[in-house]
């Protein structure tokens, strides 16, 4: 299924497992992440520096960091988490860390950056970034886990600006916001 435009809603039912894949040949160190919320309001981040541990909390984890020092090619990162039945929210997000250590906009308008979330089941999801605003860390997509009834995935396409690492709390209110 393809989450092309901003606010599209795919509801993906149950399931325990995802693998979230951020591709692109653009010549960017583009990093993915994943900013989460687990049911008891604990919330944390998965990136290059947090990889993860599938076998503890919070049972994400990052295959590691590509495109650094901006290489072009067939950089992929993947993500994968596996007990998203604990999670209440899994933000998935884009940065370009070059322009983040600046504070200066990102290359998103012309990157070829695409976001697959495969599940469990063999569903596919595509999202595509959907955004006119500067920024240069995107919330590419919310796994809502709120609702009784399944998983919704939600094209979030939202743009921000962060001026280095060291406070995530700009995180949290880009995707606030």
């Amino acid at each position: 299924m393809e989450l092309k435009q901003k606010g599209s809603v795919a509801n993906v039912g149950g399931f325990k497992q995802l693998m979230v894949s951020m591709k692109w040949t653009t010549a960017a160190d583009f990093d993915l992440a994943a900013a989460y919320e687990d049911k008891n309001g604990k919330k944390g981040l998965v990136y290059f520096g947090e990889l993860g541990d599938l076998n503890v909390f919070p049972y994400m984890q990052l295959s590691g960091d590509e495109g650094v020092g901006d290489t072009g090619g067939d950089n992929e990162e993947i993500m994968r988490i596996t007990k998203l039945d604990e999670m209440k929210y899994v933000w998935l997000l884009c940065w370009d860390y070059g322009k983040v250590q600046d504070g200066a906009p990102a290359r998103f308008k012309e990157s070829d950056v695409t976001l697959s979330v495969m599940d469990d089941k063999g569903g596919n999801h595509n999202v595509t970034l959907d955004t006119g605003d500067m920024g240069n860390v995107a919330l590419l997509a919310t796994i809502d886990n709120t609702s009784p009834i399944g998983v919704k995935l939600v094209n979030s396409s939202k743009a921000g600006t962060l001026k280095g690492l060291k406070n995530l709390q700009q995180l949290t209110d880009i995707i606030d916001a």
